[in-house]
């Protein structure tokens, strides 16, 4: 039996989607092939795509459309290094109890976080994250404060003048961040000007402040500067900090939380 007639329709969008990241248009006849189904099935499926507002539909084909482009970017950001994240989250979770406030900033590292704040419960907690805001909908005993402001393009994630306005309204126990980059002398980066603002201003809203950025993120930088990874209560990273640097984070007097990866 030919195990390509297997994959369900769920399956097989994901496989268009994933396509479409690297080609322009994806043609019928060749999804058709490459999946082992009829040219129907295909069109069902470019057509339930279409719904969703993935891709739109050309003669013979389909391209995909900014939403599954940003979708399918989200993924990989989330997936990598994921293993790290997670054992990153997990350490910065015991750093929660009952009744905390917490700032929760964008980012996939704190993403993980938010799924486990399911067993604590009596929490309050601020983000201006879109993602953040979804996974913790539902979790009983957690108050969401999803932070006004403006959409970035491409990113779910809420900046600008209003969100920094809605943060001067609270004060909260931890604020939890992640980062783009960490420089050798220590600084914080991102990539986006009006992120760097709003990690300004959630570090002045917080009695203490984590970052939480895997191995990968030491030594780059990003566009914008927001501060000094010494200037917060620690930096939680994995295992694959490289000892060079972690006593070049410590000199300069930044405390360096570092978990393993292998449990």
């Amino acid at each position: 039996m030919n195990r390509t007639k297997q994959v369900s329709a769920a399956q097989r969008q994901f496989g268009i989607g994933d396509l479409l990241q690297n080609e322009k248009e994806v043609a019928i006849r060749e999804l058709a092939e490459r999946f082992g189904v009829s040219e129907m099935t295909i069109r069902r499926d470019l057509d339930r795509l279409a719904r969703g507002g993935k891709v739109r539909r050309t003669h013979g084909g389909a391209v995909a459309t900014e939403r599954m482009v940003f979708e399918f970017d989200f993924v990989a950001r989330r997936q990598s290094n994921r293993r790290a994240k997670q054992a990153i989250a997990a350490e910065a979770v015991r750093l929660i109890r009952p009744g905390d406030r917490l700032i929760l900033d964008t980012g996939t590292t704190t993403l993980e976080l938010a799924h486990l704040l399911k067993n604590i419960g009596d929490l309050t907690v601020l983000t201006p994250s879109l993602a953040v805001a979804s996974e913790l909908q539902f979790f009983e005993g957690i108050e969401t404060v999803l932070l006004g402001g403006v959409v970035r393009r491409g990113r779910a994630d809420l900046t600008g003048m209003v969100t920094e306005a809605v943060l001067d309204m609270f004060m909260v126990d931890i604020a939890f961040q992640g980062a783009d980059g960490i420089g050798a002398d220590g600084a914080l980066y991102t990539a986006d000007i009006q992120i760097s603002k709003v990690d300004r201003k959630i570090r002045e809203q917080a009695e203490r402040t984590y970052v939480l950025a895997d191995s990968s993120k030491i030594g780059k930088t990003a566009l914008t500067r927001h501060g000094f990874v010494q200037q917060v209560d620690a930096l939680i990273t994995d295992d694959g900090i490289t000892g060079k640097d972690k006593r070049r984070l410590e000199r300069l007097g930044a405390k360096v939380i570092v978990v393993s990866t292998n449990s």
